[in-house]
């Protein structure tokens, strides 16, 4: 754990559906860019809880670098905090494997889970990937990210410094998961990559395989389009508005944790 105070954020009515739908966002993001289009979509049919992580939007940078595991228990300490749970959620890239952390660490936390283009393996990314990271510099990061965290932040450095986190999150803090630590999700569990996603859709097939009883969802798009996210879903709403039935359909089912 960090010891950070996550930024949230609530949604919809209370009451409206029986549990919180928690948004976890991937790397370079916030609530806004990650899930702009998405929260509308589904405010009217469910509650919903937004969170920042680590040197992300609203929330600090912190002292030392970010990691999955620690990220997975600051969301942990804010659910305890706001006595919720157990929850949904779905965690989109790196937010995917923050949440993937956060069921195998506090498994009572989660009801059920949504694990959408996040890989656990380094091998899961396309051809290029890792070249291409760790090649990167800030000016690399898209415009649009700078201009929504900056409208949030109200700090310049702080996108910068949240490119740094990510960088060497992913670089550095980015380590092939056992297998046995994946097989330990207990959360009724749900996989969504695209086509033309930047994790191979093999290796959402092989994440599926491991956790047990996961369903499998490849949908054609790419790396977030399919979610609304903003430097992914110029084309519009359509990928977003044809997948949400069968994210909507996933939650609804009844049952929690799976025994034996």
């Amino acid at each position: 754990m960090t010891g950070l105070r996550l930024y949230y954020e609530w949604h919809g009515k209370p009451g409206a559906s029986p549990f919180p739908l928690l948004l976890i966002h991937g790397g370079g993001s916030t609530i806004e860019s990650n899930w702009g289009r998405l929260i509308p979509a589904l405010e009217e049919s469910r509650r919903i809880l937004a969170v920042e992580l680590q040197g992300h939007g609203r929330t600090g940078a912190g002292d030392g670098p970010a990691s999955f595991e620690g990220s997975a228990d600051d969301v942990a300490g804010l659910l305890t905090e706001l006595a919720v749970g157990p929850v949904d959620v779905l965690g989109f890239s790196n937010g995917g494997q923050v949440a993937m952390q956060l069921a195998a660490r506090h498994p009572g936390a989660v009801r059920r889970l949504v694990v959408a283009s996040a890989p656990f393996r380094r091998d899961g990314m396309i051809e290029g990937f890792w070249d291409g990271m760790a090649a990167a510099t800030y000016a690399d990061l898209p415009q649009p990210y700078r201009e929504a965290d900056l409208a949030v932040s109200g700090d310049p450095a702080h996108a910068e410094q949240m490119f740094r986190l990510d960088r060497d999150l992913m670089l550095t803090g980015f380590t092939d998961w056992p297998e046995a630590l994946v097989a330990s999700i207990v959360a009724p569990t749900l996989v969504i990559a695209a086509d033309r996603d930047v994790v191979r859709p093999a290796h959402a097939v092989q994440l599926a395989s491991l956790i047990p009883g996961a369903r499998l969802l490849i949908v054609p798009g790419n790396h977030g389009d399919y979610l609304g996210e903003l430097a992914s879903a110029a084309g519009g709403d359509g990928p977003l508005r044809r997948i949400l039935p069968f994210i909507a359909g996933f939650l609804d089912e009844k049952g929690r944790v799976r025994t034996g």
